[in-house]
């Protein structure tokens, strides 16, 4: 199927959310959460994003996981990436308590399509401090994509992993989770990356962002996605596919967030201080810029037109 009607299927069917000027979100993807051996990527990571999490759970954000939020590509076993990363799913879980968690599944969770397989694994679990169930997310439900709308405006922004219409990555999934899961893995564990992956090959990244452009443009709707791993922040006037990157890159973590009506590319870093004491920072790479910017849409155009149907009726 091609990328533009899958793109098109995807769109019909995502979970519509209101949003206003006074909402604010923040956008995660691709943390690629694991086991925390050699081969967890997210491992050298974690305490940035944990750090990032208090954040904006204290200042009031909705979490929104847009894809490949854990690898159960290589991990079949969904008790064993909580139990080895049980403070960061502790705080998603207050977020998920406060009913401030969204979470969409990429290629390498696509577990999470079924119903089933969520209610069995991820809303409870079997703790190993305590030595009993507890309850994770219970209730959870766990989508494709979302359509974020301007409760005034009507403007859109259409979530999705970046997945949809990479023939390897999406309606051939089941052969690259064969392979990555009893080949890639053990590779992996001494250095080998996967190079079937956009982000790990230069050629099928572009093509992934190429695909995402054209539809962008011939929907006029702002995209965000995931699955490239590379952060992607457009100017006004230009395309406006966003990429939030991913949480696996070795200089920290990054991300999108969309505060009273405008978009923001984030990163999480460690830095230092004269003294040697290490601090986690929050930069701001690029804007804010107010949504309504990407909107195509000409007002005055619009204006025109509303006054010249009011003249056709005077006359």
């Amino acid at each position: 199927m091609k990328t533009i009607s899958r793109l098109n299927e995807v769109y019909k069917n995502a979970k519509e959310i209101p949003f206003d000027d006074t909402s604010k979100f923040v956008f995660f993807g691709d943390t690629h959460r694991g086991d925390d051996s050699i081969a967890d990527e997210f491992g050298k990571n974690k305490h940035i994003f944990y750090h990032a999490l208090n954040y904006y759970y204290q200042n009031d954000f909705t979490y929104v996981e847009v894809g490949d939020g854990d690898e159960l590509w290589e991990n079949s076993n969904f008790e064993h990436i909580r139990n080895s990363h049980f403070s960061v799913f502790n705080k998603l879980k207050e977020f998920y308590d406060a009913g401030r968690l969204y979470i969409i599944f990429g290629n390498h969770n696509m577990k999470m399509k079924s119903p089933d397989w969520v209610e069995k694994n991820m809303y409870s679990v079997y703790d190993e401090y305590l030595g009993e169930k507890v309850d994770l997310f219970p209730g959870l439900k766990v989508y494709e994509a979302f359509r974020f709308k301007h409760k005034k405006t009507h403007q859109e922004i259409f979530v999705v992993h970046g997945h949809q219409g990479d023939l390897i990555n999406d309606q051939l999934a089941f052969i690259s989770h064969f392979i990555i899961r009893f080949f890639w893995h053990f590779m992996h564990l001494i250095g080998v990356r996967y190079a079937a992956s956009p982000a790990k090959s230069r050629r099928k990244m572009h093509k992934v962002e190429k695909n995402y452009t054209k539809w962008n443009a011939q929907n006029d709707t702002i995209i965000i996605c995931g699955h490239t791993h590379r952060p992607k922040f457009p100017d006004p006037g230009e395309s406006s596919y966003f990429n939030v990157g991913c949480g696996m890159h070795p200089r920290g973590i990054t991300c999108l967030e969309l505060i009273y009506g405008k978009l923001i590319l984030v990163a999480w870093r460690v830095h230092s201080k004269k003294d040697g004491t290490l601090f986690i920072k929050r930069t701001a790479l690029k804007g804010p810029v107010p949504i309504k910017a990407y909107d195509k849409t000409p007002p005055i155009k619009g204006k025109e037109i509303k006054n010249k149907s009011i003249q056709t009726k005077q006359e």
